[in-house]
């Protein structure tokens, strides 16, 4: 019997695209209007033929047709960020990837790990089960406490050949950067960008009711690390039992044993080539900017949530590079721009948390740490230029399925039912009790987030009806704030509608449809507990609750 073949993943998306747009032409469009009622701001929603005037005059819908072609174009529009993100990534870790530092780092901290396999209770545990914990919950809580989110496009590049290295399949290495940021974006303590936007429109204090939060990002972090360790001692087992096996062929490459003897060789040829004071040359260009920096910026604020605290971080930071950077330029190239990668991570948290930073600062950072590395190896303007470009063609097909999913929410917007969906649903919640509320109130944030998984903005179109209506049934605008936590972020590790997923498996190379078969169980069991985790919220005296 011939196998059936799984769809491409532009196939599959496509296909989404398609019944978005028949949706359009079965369910009434409508919009909800901010209205002043007796001196409060009211969300009040209107079908379309309804609609005041001047709302009116703003609202174009119409049941989609031949947009489902243009809805790429448009796709391309609202993502454009993330697209050129993923582009100027992709690009500068190419270049970074031909002076094989991070293979070198990779063997390094290997080799490192057999020598801690002498302790016997390290030994026991299993040291790389503790390295996967260890970097789930660094992910988990800058997730939690600052949103990670985007950034996590980066780091995958940068795990995933650490998973493969360590017996593992890319699957694991998205998981251990990726889902462990986004367990940590839904059950967050402090991340503006959800819990500071809700918090704000429900008009409660900003991060209030921090301590049950902590206590559902711990349970949700123990959870995801659990998943993710059966999983991974599953394809240790038996590696080629990987649903992603033959696809991680491009990050395998030879064989390991192969692989571990041709990078020790290239290492020895990069070593033994002369490209004179080159990469003396670039360590003293950028331990220069990084002084100036330090000079002109001497303390940085750094804030989490409510808090914050003062520091000298660029300082500190170029410091670090001057010493460390001095050493491993005098061991070896591959480890200079190591250390050049190292120091790019620590100046991009400073930036996130210091000041403000998003992706288009990211891209630029890594794309000067791109840039530097190829001179570093002793590339010339050209080269460097060439491998850039060779680098974005070589995850172009990533920035394209980010532009392609975007277009299923532009249709849904184009035709005008996000809102009309929101509506119905919300009427589901009249007279049912504040538990069985509560939980409705959770399943509509997490259907909602199916088609809108921007927290901000769900949260920008929910909270405003949300809040007032928990009032009326007695649930407290907390609990109201942390049904829309939960539903916006489990899903967002399985919706398409996510240029974040599906940026994230495209550098990975996994095709949603596999990261689909693997995930959805674990989604799954995640939405279960987080309604478990609603109901003390309802029947429990909490602070801030």
């Amino acid at each position: 019997m011939k196998k059936r073949k799984v769809p491409h993943t532009f196939v599959i998306v496509f296909f989404c695209i398609l019944v978005a747009a028949m949706m359009t032409w079965f369910i009434k469009p409508g919009k909800y209007v901010k209205e002043q009622v007796d001196g409060e701001t009211v969300m009040t929603f209107y079908y379309q033929d309804q609609l005041p005037e001047q709302a009116a005059k703003d609202f174009h819908a119409e049941p989609q047709t031949w947009q489902v072609f243009s809805a790429l174009f448009k796709g391309f529009e609202k993502q454009s960020s993330i697209i050129v993100f993923i582009l100027i990534i992709g690009g500068a870790f190419w270049i970074m990837n031909k002076s094989k530092a991070i293979d070198t780092g990779i063997m390094a901290f290997l080799m490192l790990t057999k020598r801690l396999e002498h302790n016997k209770l390290i030994r026991k545990i299993g040291v790389n089960n503790i390295i996967i914990t260890l970097v789930m919950i660094l992910f988990s809580l800058f997730g939690s406490v600052f949103g990670m989110s985007e950034e996590t496009i980066a780091f995958t590049l940068i795990i995933i050949p650490l998973a493969i290295s360590m017996g593992y399949d890319s699957i694991v290495g998205v998981c251990m950067v990726y889902v462990a940021a986004h367990i940590g974006f839904s059950g967050a303590m402090l991340n503006p960008f959800t819990i500071g936007i809700a918090q704000g429109i429900a008009d409660i204090p900003l991060f209030s009711g921090l301590g049950y939060r902590a206590v559902c990002w711990v349970i949700l972090t123990i959870i995801g690390i659990v998943f993710v360790l059966i999983y991974a001692n599953k394809v240790k087992k038996n590696p080629k039992g990987s649903i992603v096996y033959d696809i991680d062929e491009y990050w395998r490459g030879e064989k390991t044993e192969d692989r571990r003897q041709k990078t020790e060789e290239e290492r020895k040829e990069t070593e033994e080539s002369s490209h004179g004071g080159r990469p003396w040359l670039v360590f003293g260009i950028v331990s220069a900017i990084l002084l100036f920096c330090a000079i002109r910026y001497p303390m940085t604020t750094l804030k989490v949530g409510n808090s914050a605290v003062t520091w000298p971080m660029l300082p500190i930071g170029a410091g670090l590079f001057l010493i460390i950077g001095f050493f491993a330029l005098r061991k070896s190239e591959a480890f200079f721009v190591l250390t050049m990668l190292f120091g790019t991570i620590y100046y991009l948290i400073v930036g996130v948390l210091g000041y403000g930073w998003y992706i288009m600062e990211i891209a630029t950072l890594f794309l000067f740490m791109g840039v530097c590395s190829g001179l570093a190896i002793g590339k010339s303007a050209s080269e460097i230029a060439k491998l850039f470009i060779e680098g974005m063609g070589d995850i172009l097909s990533a920035a394209v399925i980010v532009g392609l999913a975007a277009g299923i929410v532009i249709v849904l917007e184009d035709g005008g039912v996000i809102d009309t969906i929101l509506y119905g649903l919300s009427k589901s919640m009249n007279n049912i009790g504040t538990i069985a509320s509560t939980e409705i109130m959770y399943g509509i944030q997490t259907l909602i987030n199916i088609v809108i998984p921007s927290g901000s903005a769900k949260a920008a179109i929910t909270m405003p009806i949300m809040a007032p209506f928990s009032d009326l049934i007695g649930i407290s605008r907390q609990t109201t704030v942390m049904a829309f936590q939960f539903g916006d972020g489990f899903t967002n590790m399985i919706t398409p509608t996510s240029g974040v997923l599906i940026a994230t498996l495209g550098v990975a190379r996994i095709p949603w449809e596999k990261w689909v078969r693997f995930i959805w169980k674990f989604i799954l069991v995640l939405i279960v507990v987080g309604a478990l985790l609603l109901i003390p919220t309802v029947t429990m005296s909490l602070s801030g609750f």
